[in-house]
Formats: structure tokens, C-alpha cells, sequence
């Protein structure tokens, strides 16, 4: 199983940082991890919706250079479907199950990902109805990836 991270913009808080680290680091002991950085576009100090939504096309398109079409793609958005952990589990489970080797998430920047990355995934995920700052869902998200394979693989989670 391989899973690819593709997000937006850079971690720049250490604590942050490590424990993302270490998350990908008990990961690997399941799956083969990539975490994908693409640049984030400077946002205009008053800007228009037409400046944000360019910028998060521009950012998608450069996100989408990195997808291909044999991966499931697992884009990460408010509007998505909320999962217990045991149903997220279950939903990294079902997609290997289906023939996928690879399944591939996106995460967009501070001004969110690009609804044509979002319309053309194969699921949308949401952690909450909350907004976090895109470099905690990293966190969040291996944390639970980590966790789903315990569950998967019927072993205890401990922190």
C-alpha cells in the first residue's frame, strides 16, 4: 500500500513538524508514505473572491501534476463525509480491497483546495464542520491514517 500526502504550502512550526514525523515513521511499518509540498501562492492584502479562487487554481494545478489516474483520490474538505475512526479504517481498507494501490490525499492551503481537485476526487473527507489550519490537518491526518492501520491490523493504539 502506498499513500501520497499532497498539500499545500510548508509546516513551520517544529512541534508540528516532529509529531508529523513520527507519525510517518510508524506508518511506514504498514504502507509506503510520501508527503508532497507544493509552494503556496501569496494571497493580496485585500483580496477579491476572483484572487482566491485563482489562487487555489493555481495551487490545484500544481497539486495535480503529482495524481495519477490509478490512485484513489481522497480529497480533504469541509463539505465531505465525517468517519468514526473504525469507518475510516474501514474506507482505507475497502479501497485496497477494490484493486487501488496507491490512495492519494489533498490537502489545500489557507484559502482551501480547488473545487475542480475536489469535484474530480474519488471521495471527500472531512475531519469536522470546524475550520483548522491546514498544517494541523497534516497532523490530524496521519495521526488517524497511523491509527487506521492499527485498527486494520486488529493491533492496541496507545499514545
Amino acid at each position: 500500500m502506498n499513500i501520497k500526502i499532497l498539500c499545500v504550502g510548508k509546516v513551520k512550526e517544529n512541534s508540528i513538524l516532529e509529531a508529523i514525523q513520527e507519525y510517518v515513521k510508524r506508518i511506514s511499518k504498514y504502507a509506503t508514505i510520501n508527503i508532497i509540498e507544493v509552494l503556496d501562492e501569496p494571497i493580496p492584502t485585500h483580496p477579491s473572491s476572483k484572487d482566491l479562487e485563482n489562487i487555489k487554481k493555481i495551487e490545484g494545478e500544481k497539486i495535480k501534476k503529482y495524481i495519477k489516474s490509478s490512485d484513489y483520490v481522497i480529497a480533504l474538505d469541509l463539505r465531505g463525509t465525517q468517519l468514526s475512526s473504525e469507518e475510516f479504517a474501514n474506507k482505507i481498507q475497502n479501497v485496497t480491497t477494490n484493486g487501488f494501490s496507491t490512495i492519494c490525499f489533498l490537502i489545500g492551503g489557507s484559502v482551501g483546495l480547488y473545487s475542480q481537485l475536489i469535484s474530480e476526487s474519488n471521495y471527500i473527507f472531512s475531519f469536522s464542520k470546524l475550520t483548522f489550519p491546514h498544517q494541523l490537518i497534516r497532523l490530524f491526518l496521519v495521526e488517524q491514517i497511523f491509527r487506521a492501520f492499527k485498527i486494520i491490523n486488529n493491533e492496541k493504539y496507545h499514545l
